[in-house]
């Protein structure tokens, strides 16, 4: 089955990740000087690079060719072309764990959570878990995951992503490093969308394209879904 085209052309590094400078930067910054943090919360509008972002950082933690590397290391970014790097990239990492936050947003589901968060990596050097729509948590479910960013064990990475950070407790945010995504200028976007076009061969005009970066409201996902159809 042919992946969509906004899951092909998903930022490799944090130098793709177009409309996030700031972020980016922070981030490579971070990763040449090895210090992650235990807990991010990732905010912003849908379609911004998020949970890009997410698994970024999560590659950035387990990329056996930084591991192995010093060099390589010094350069801020993942290989993409390790085991962990791969199996990131298609979801198959047992040590990534991504959960959506809207339908598992009990307190029965975090507490399994908190169980998976005690055990250590299968494989890979971190554990990182990513909730998706984190908002969605209930507030049993919130009290119940912040005793794991209160005191997290050092194998792990909590990532929280939401579109509606004000309903976020401030309790849980004062435990992560907090990057806010912005809608992407439709220069941006019109850019990439030219280079997919390009690239896939898509008999379309400039004319055409500027309304569907348009159409996209400053999310490269949606404009990149429109592209697809």
């Amino acid at each position: 089955m042919t992946l969509a085209i906004y899951r092909r052309y998903r930022p490799a590094t944090f130098g793709d990740l177009l409309g996030q400078e700031l972020t980016a930067r922070t981030l490579k910054e971070a990763a040449k000087q090895e210090k992650l943090a235990h807990a991010y919360l990732l905010a912003g509008p849908r379609g911004t690079g998020k949970t890009t972002t997410a698994r970024l950082i999560a590659k950035i933690a387990n990329c056996e060719t930084r591991a192995k590397d010093a060099k390589f290391r010094a350069e801020g970014e993942p290989c993409n072309h390790c085991t962990h790097c791969t199996e990131i990239d298609e979801g198959r990492s047992l040590d990534v764990i991504e959960i959506d936050g809207a339908s598992n947003r009990g307190i029965d589901e975090i507490r399994d959570l908190k169980n998976s968060i005690r055990l250590a990596p299968t494989s890979s050097l971190r554990k990182v878990f990513i909730i998706d729509e984190a908002h969605q948590l209930t507030p049993a479910a919130f009290n119940a995951l912040l005793k794991s960013l209160e005191e997290p064990p050092p194998h792990i990475i909590m990532i929280l992503a939401t579109t509606e950070a004000d309903r976020i407790p401030p309790t849980i945010i004062s435990r992560t490093q907090q990057f806010y995504f912005r809608r992407v200028p439709r220069e941006l976007v019109m850019q990439k969308l030219t280079r997919i076009a390009k690239e896939e061969v898509v008999d379309i005009s400039g004319e055409a394209l500027d309304l569907i970066a348009a159409s996209g409201e400053g999310s490269f996902r949606d404009a990149e879904s429109l592209l697809d159809q």
